[in-house]
C-alpha cells in the first residue's frame, strides 16, 4: 500500500468520506447470488455523489440510455431505497456518519421522488484510497431482498 494511502487509513471514514464520487458501478445480488438487474436505473448507470465538509450531500443517478426508459415504477416502499423516475434519481439532504460501525446515515431534504423527501437512508461504507464502497440491503422491484453495492472513484 502506497504511504499516502497508509495515513488515509488512520482517518476516521468522516474525513475520508468528504469529495465528489463518479460511480464505478451498481451491481444488485438476491440472497443466492443472483444478479439482478435494476429496471429503473439498469445494470450500468452513471452517478455523482458528493459529501461536503459541513454534513451536506448530494446525489444524482442515471439509467445510461434513456432512450428506452421503463414506464415509472408506483413508489418506493423498499427499505432503505429511493425511487428512481424516467429513468433518473436525484436527492440531497445532510448527513451523519459513525466512524465506529462505519455507517452513514443520510436524511433527504429534497428529492425527485416526493415520496422520498424526509426519508432517512442508512448505508454500510468503507473508503480504501480513492474509492468508496456502499453496500446496504433493501428489496428489488419484484418484492425479493437484496443486497446492493455501490463501487465509486473519487474525482474531486
Amino acid at each position: 500500500m502506497p504511504a499516502d494511502q497508509a495515513s488515509d487509513a488512520n482517518k476516521p471514514l468522516s474525513i475520508r468520506l468528504i469529495g465528489t464520487w463518479e460511480l464505478l458501478s451498481r451491481e444488485d445480488y438476491t440472497s443466492s447470488g443472483e444478479r439482478i438487474n435494476d429496471p429503473g436505473l439498469g445494470s450500468d448507470p452513471i452517478a455523482l455523489l458528493v459529501y461536503d465538509g459541513a454534513g451536506h450531500f448530494a446525489a444524482q443517478f442515471m439509467k445510461r440510455d434513456r432512450t428506452s426508459v421503463a414506464a415509472d415504477l408506483p413508489g418506493s416502499q423498499a427499505p432503505n431505497n429511493s425511487r428512481a423516475q424516467g429513468g433518473y434519481d436525484a436527492y440531497f439532504g445532510s448527513y451523519s456518519v459513525d466512524d465506529s460501525q462505519g455507517s452513514v446515515t443520510q436524511r433527504l431534504v429534497g428529492a425527485l421522488s416526493v415520496e422520498n423527501i424526509g426519508q432517512v437512508l442508512t448505508r454500510s461504507m468503507s473508503v480504501v484510497g480513492d474509492e468508496l464502497t456502499i453496500k446496504l440491503e433493501t428489496v428489488a422491484v419484484t418484492g425479493e431482498a437484496i443486497t446492493r453495492t455501490l463501487r465509486w472513484r473519487r474525482v474531486g
